[in-house]
């Protein structure tokens, strides 16, 4: 009897399959797109924070070399809103009246024949303001205060009466700067109208949103929408919103009759897509001399624009953090004259980490209690509010296992103890969790004559690996190999897929992908059910596996055939099947708390003692992200965030002018973002089990690496030098 082994895939570190195209330059991009006759638009911004428009003068622009047409909120075409998403009201429409409300505001938008016409007319627009004075400070007295309207305010237990008992107490309040996303690629949109079908190639996280958003606001069928996206430049979450920049690109190319592409500059970066919105936190703990949290008050200030809803919750993570029997959590809105602020990988969690994790490690320093044991006294066993047992969780694993592979234990814990020359040296570490959730989604799978398979879906690829790991799934569930799979991704045409973000995708398409696998196999057992030629006649799947293109028995491999010929022999081109994942909260198992991924994050930083200049010199990431599907892209993914993470810690900051409002920082000339002298070697653990949830057992981790690691420095910081700093980022001017 022939020998078969197994097909394994998943989990294998698998070279990028959109690799090849990304580094020969052949991956189309929205910016990229072009088609015959494509006129350009160029945004016109406001120049004062908040007022309104006393007069709008295009004439000089409408002369100038080139120019198609001027739009403005004088002459613009009635739109209907747009439709909310399940992230909350659209972005406020700007040309809809002759309001401002934040600097860098669009005001007009000129078209022209190319790029260059077009920017050269822009600047022949001018504008009369009638300007007011904006409210730009967070701690404003003037700025309107909202309540939560997401609803994720929460309580258990009496915090109040826990605090005033507790044996030791704790309140402290944190800060953190704005952020901005700024991926390399800037966010292009091509619109073409054909007919009444609207083409769009859009810079966005999320096709079937913005396929929904557009068909709201020109009134389409969503069917008569299709947006386009194979590959995008980067995007952090700025993508995860229809701009209005991508519905003025649309209206210009209905009514041009042309196709339009418009492309934001970086500054505009700064003020069309959203950033990472500062915040104020205030956090009181309570414990027992032991080291026991006995309660745990978390509240969270952040700013949004002046007429958005769109915030970070930073509270969010904080209830089912430890293991505490009075927890309470708020987060509350300041309205400003500022850009809208958006979602920027791990919104909320990495800013209610730095705060939480910080004032972890006050409280062990005050206690006496080494930083790494406080948090295993209070690891959450079971889900905090509930008592359910995890779907997994080995965080304390993540901790042990940290702990003994950086050296934790084998540091002089005094603070300013350690030095080498004129540098002092400390160590910090944060603990880390992440939400956990899984969404619809659909796949469509299918084999050919070839013995090739075809994978689509319309979801995103924004540089994780979607492409790589969804032709890993269905390789190893097919029985083929890698490259006998093609993904095509990035389509609204394509089965629906949710947003590629909140780390959700992964585990939402790979199980699509095993239901369509599935389904697949049984389709070509049906097919041959009643073939007496076939030995597979009157089998059923598991009396079968795949492997190497073919079906064969499990007891006997020989007895089997390949995908090609079964269906020659039915004179069939393919077989094809939709897969898809429809979360059930009825399901069995789900008698348990579904756990997202964790991790623990150490640090060791060297802080020069005359000059105040900050390095990280080395980093340790342990992560439980269930089943890995892929080791390189998982590792890729970590690393990233981590970069990130020393981004957010020490360099970066969305810098507004206290009077105007204007960012004074604009461009990657002023920005500071870590390069590669600024990273040491990154250390990346997976540990853990596959989660009971999902059938293969994996979570999300795109965002949780980057979550405790500002607070993983800002602690190592402490411990070398003595200074608590308790704001983002953190710089020289603090430490020096």
């Amino acid at each position: 009897m022939t020998t078969v082994t197994a097909n394994k895939i998943i989990g294998e570190p698998v070279d990028r399959i959109d690799g090849t195209l990304k580094v020969t330059g052949a991956a189309t991009y929205p910016s990229d797109v072009t088609y015959p006759g494509m006129a350009y638009a160029v945004l016109v911004g406001s120049t004062i924070a908040v007022g309104r428009i006393r007069a709008i003068d295009t004439v000089d622009a409408l002369a100038a070399p080139g120019v198609l047409t001027v739009l403005t909120h004088e002459n613009i075409p009635s739109l209907p809103d747009a439709p909310a998403s399940p992230f909350g009201p659209p972005p406020r429409f700007p040309l809809r009246d002759d309001r401002v409300l934040h600097q860098g505001q669009h005001v007009a938008v000129v078209v022209a024949e190319s790029p260059e016409q077009a920017r050269n007319a822009a600047r022949f627009v001018r504008v009369d303001y009638e300007e007011t004075v904006p409210v730009l400070a967070i701690d404003d007295p003037a700025a309107p205060i909202r309540s939560n309207p997401f609803g994720t305010d929460a309580e258990h237990g009496d915090v109040i009466a826990a605090l005033a008992s507790a044996e030791v107490g704790y309140e402290e309040t944190f800060r953190t700067a704005p952020v901005t996303n700024n991926p390399l690629g800037l966010f292009a949109t091509v619109a073409c109208w054909d007919d009444e079908r609207l083409v769009v190639h859009e810079s966005t996280q999320w096709p079937m949103q913005a396929r929904r958003t557009l068909a709201g606001v020109f009134s389409l069928a969503e069917t008569a929408v299709r947006v386009l996206v194979p590959h995008l430049g980067g995007a952090f979450g700025a993508g995860l919103r229809t701009w209005p920049h991508t519905i003025l690109t649309a209206l210009a190319a209905r009514l041009l009759d042309r196709p339009v592409k418009l492309v934001l500059t970086r500054p505009q970066m700064f003020t069309a897509v959203g950033h990472r919105p500062e915040s104020v936190q205030r956090v009181r703990l309570g414990a027992t001399r032991e080291g026991r949290l006995v309660a745990i008050d978390h509240e969270g200030t952040a700013p949004v624009a002046a007429e958005e809803f769109t915030f970070d919750r930073m509270t969010t993570g904080t209830p089912d953090a430890y293991d505490c029997p009075n927890v309470a959590v708020r987060d509350r809105l300041v309205a400003l004259n500022i850009p809208n602020p958006g979602f920027m990988r791990a919104p909320g969690h990495a800013e209610g980490s730095f705060a939480l994790e910080s004032a972890m490690d006050e409280l062990a320093f005050r206690l006496g209690i080494d930083p790494v044991e406080l948090r295993l006294r209070n690891f959450a066993g079971t889900h905090p509010r509930t008592g359910l047992p995890w779907s997994s969780n080995a965080l304390r694993e993540c901790y042990r296992l940290g702990a003994e592979r950086f050296g934790w234990y084998v540091r002089d814990p005094v603070p300013r103890s350690m030095r080498d020359g004129e540098w002092l040296v400390g160590c910090g570490m944060a603990g880390v969790t992440y939400q956990w959730y899984v969404t619809p989604c659909q796949v469509r799978i299918s084999i050919g004559r070839d013995g090739t398979a075809r994978v689509a879906c319309a979801g995103t690829d924004i540089g994780t690996g979607t492409y790589t790991i969804t032709a890993q799934l269905a390789a190893e569930m097919l029985g083929l190999d890698v490259e006998q799979v093609h993904v095509e991704l990035g389509d609204s045409d394509l089965p629906p897929a949710p947003q590629s973000g909140g780390s959700g995708l992964a585990t939402s398409l790979a199980g699509a992908v095993e239901d369509g696998t599935r389904r697949l196999l049984d389709a070509f057992l049906d097919l041959v059910g009643t073939d007496d030629r076939s030995p597979l006649r009157g089998r059923t799947r598991r009396e079968v596996t795949a492997n190497a293109g073919r079906l064969h028995l499990v007891s006997d491999p020989d007895a089997g055939e390949p995908y090609a010929h079964m269906l020659a022999r039915h004179d069939l081109d393919e077989l094809t099947v939709i897969g898809e994942k429809i979360p059930d909260p009825q399901a069995p198992g789900l008698d348990m708390a579904p756990s997202g991924a964790s991790a623990a994050q150490f640090v060791e930083v060297r802080v020069h003692e005359e000059l105040g200049m900050l390095r990280v010199s080395r980093l340790l990431s342990v992560m439980d992200a269930g089943t890995v599907l892929n080791e390189k892209t998982a590792r890729s993914q970590v690393s990233g965030a981590l970069v990130m993470g020393i981004g957010m810690a020490m360099l970066e900051e969305t810098v507004f002018d206290p009077a105007t409002g204007r960012i004074t920082n604009g461009t990657f000339a002023d920005y500071l973002i870590p390069t590669h002298a600024d990273i040491p070697d990154v250390d990346v653990v997976f540990v853990g089990e596959p989660d009971r949830v999902n059938p293969l057992g994996a979570k999300g981790l795109g965002e949780v690496g980057l979550v405790g690691l500002p607070a993983a420095v800002a602690n190592a910081v402490h411990h070398a030098t003595g200074k608590r700093i308790r704001s983002l980022p953190i710089t020289i001017e603090k430490l020096f």
